[in-house]
């Protein structure tokens, strides 16, 4: 059988009468035991008759989900996080009456798979059923000593990784696949929202304008340190340009007080000097081969950005968190380790922003997202767009978790409100994501986005000053990495110029430059 994520190659036309065709039972049904009660899901069209042979049959009845019912809908772009006019809900998707069946050996599924359909995989009613197995199999199915249970799935497309990860696939056959899920994990994701219509991680009590009781979820995550391994993690491949943006996410990491490890996986073009400074700075050190992206152009910023892919092979621990390298860290994030693959903040439409994410490293989900490197289309080219093509069903943090450096509205409300929470003391946003020309690639005397036309939507000076805040509490050998390059400075010096003669009204063209930085005896070599 093809390997997790394989899509059908038969027609893909089905037939309109279903009602009479009969379901075979699969060859190794028979060795999971007799006279079983065996749950069936989404099954009542089809003749299952001779299944009876093998154990007591119960339907499992639910609504079907309404066609009125979108993916947006339960993905939406944008939701009131802050409470500020509303108190964020999820539509509801019918379930059955769980309390009316009692406990099942097996549970045995129906999937849909409208494949090759534009959009197959974001389908309301595969998901419905997929989240009614789930919770059958918390609620009903009975447990091994290992906390596992077993379900059967009959489809052409694979189940869904969020939900039943390969790790868990124990045998498959024609368009059979049979799952021994671990109970106490899919428990934990079935409690959290349906979709990314509510906060996995809120930042407000429900109802009671309160600040959400963290410790709640705090104990949960310092319960399982002793017996889990977990670790943040950041890539850099290809060049040395975000070398001193690693070097200050790992100093900014440990002044949050966390005590997981920190993992920084490298290719051969990160230098041996660099990586002493690296090491130096916390990270423990791995080196890979970067993964070309097959669809890129050749010396394009896209071209191994599947490096990422790497992080699935971390499988020494239980839980990454990725954190991009363009990132300081304010808060401590430690919590996110409670949440499953994949939580991580919105971005544009109903796709996650990766920036910031958790994962549960994996030898086949590693597999997985090689084998379709070339069939997967990313909507942006790159590995943000891809991983949300294979991880449709996600979990949403509060922006405040990956908060991105940018100014869309082009308002003085915005930028005030946002500036305000870049300089806010105790911090109140967890993380700053800096788009646009980093901090270090400018002068510190202001951030250099102001200077470009196109890049002023991601220009704030505040923001700009709290890295380099961060900077400055390195250590003098660490902060060496942070200098320009003869090429950098003679491209600020350039952007200047060309703000000067445009005359652009913020006027930071007008600053005088006292960064140190700016002298050939300081640059980078």
């Amino acid at each position: 059988m093809k390997a997790a994520l394989d899509e059908p190659q038969a027609n893909p036309q089905r037939q309109k009468n279903k009602s009479a065709k009969k379901i075979e039972v699969p060859s190794f049904f028979s060795k999971l035991g007799e006279r079983m009660k065996i749950g069936m899901v989404n099954m009542k069209e089809n003749d299952v008759s001779n299944w009876s042979t093998h154990g007591e049959r119960t339907s499992v009845y639910f609504e079907r989900v309404s066609q009125f019912l979108n993916w947006t809908d339960l993905f939406p772009e944008w939701i009131d996080e802050e409470e500020e006019n509303d108190v964020p809900s999820c539509p509801e998707i019918p379930m059955p009456e769980y309390a009316e069946y009692g406990s099942m050996d097996v549970i045995v599924a129906k999937l849909p798979c409208r494949y090759p359909e534009e959009g197959w995989k974001r389908d309301v009613f595969r998901l419905q059923v997929h989240l009614i197995v789930a919770n059958l199999a918390v609620k009903k199915g009975k447990k091994d000593w290992r906390g596992k249970t077993r379900v059967v799935f009959w489809s052409k497309c694979r189940p869904m990784l969020e939900l039943f990860p390969c790790d868990n696939l124990v045998k498959g056959e024609g368009e059979w696949w049979y799952y021994e899920p671990e109970v106490k994990r899919l428990e934990h994701k079935v409690s959290l929202p349906i979709g990314s219509c509510k906060l996995a991680l809120p930042l407000w009590e429900q109802v009671v304008d309160e600040v959400y009781e963290l410790s709640k979820i705090e104990k949960s995550v310092e319960s399982r340190r002793r017996i889990k391994r977990e670790a943040y993690a950041t890539v850099l491949h290809s060049s040395e340009a975000y070398v001193c943006g690693a070097i200050t996410l790992a100093q900014s990491l440990l002044q949050t007080g966390t005590k997981r490890d920190l993992i920084l996986l490298i290719d051969k073009f990160i230098s041996v000097r660099k990586r002493e400074a690296l090491s130096e700075a916390g990270w423990k050190i791995r080196i890979i081969t970067r993964i070309r992206n097959p669809k890129a152009e050749k010396g394009s910023y896209n071209e191994y950005n599947y490096s990422k892919f790497r992080l699935w092979q971390l499988t020494d621990y239980d839980k990454v968190i990725f954190i991009d390298s363009d990132i300081i860290v304010l808060r401590n994030l430690d919590i996110l380790f409670h949440f499953p693959q994949i939580t991580a903040t919105g971005n544009d439409q109903s796709i996650f922003n990766s920036g910031i994410m958790v994962i549960e490293p994996s030898k086949c989900t590693f597999r997985t997202l090689m084998r379709h490197r070339d069939d997967v289309v990313s909507y942006n080219g790159g590995d943000q767009g891809f991983l949300n093509e294979v991880f449709v069903w996600w979990h949403r943090l509060p922006r405040r978790v990956n908060f991105l450096k940018n100014f869309w509205a082009n308002t003085t409300v915005e930028a005030r409100a946002k500036n305000a929470l870049f300089a806010a003391e105790p911090a109140e946003v967890y993380a700053i994501h800096y788009l646009g020309w980093k901090p270090w690639h400018c002068y510190r005397d202001y951030d250099c986005n102001w200077d470009t036309p196109e890049q002023r939507v991601y220009a704030s000076d505040v923001a700009h000053r709290r890295w380099w805040k961060v900077h400055d509490a390195m250590e003098e050998g660490l902060q060496r990495l942070c200098r320009l390059t003869k090429r950098r400075r003679s491209e600020l010096n350039w952007e200047r110029r060309k703000a000067s003669k445009m005359r652009l009204p913020d006027g930071h063209w007008k600053i005088n430059i006292t960064d140190p930085r700016r002298f050939a005896s300081l640059f980078m070599d």
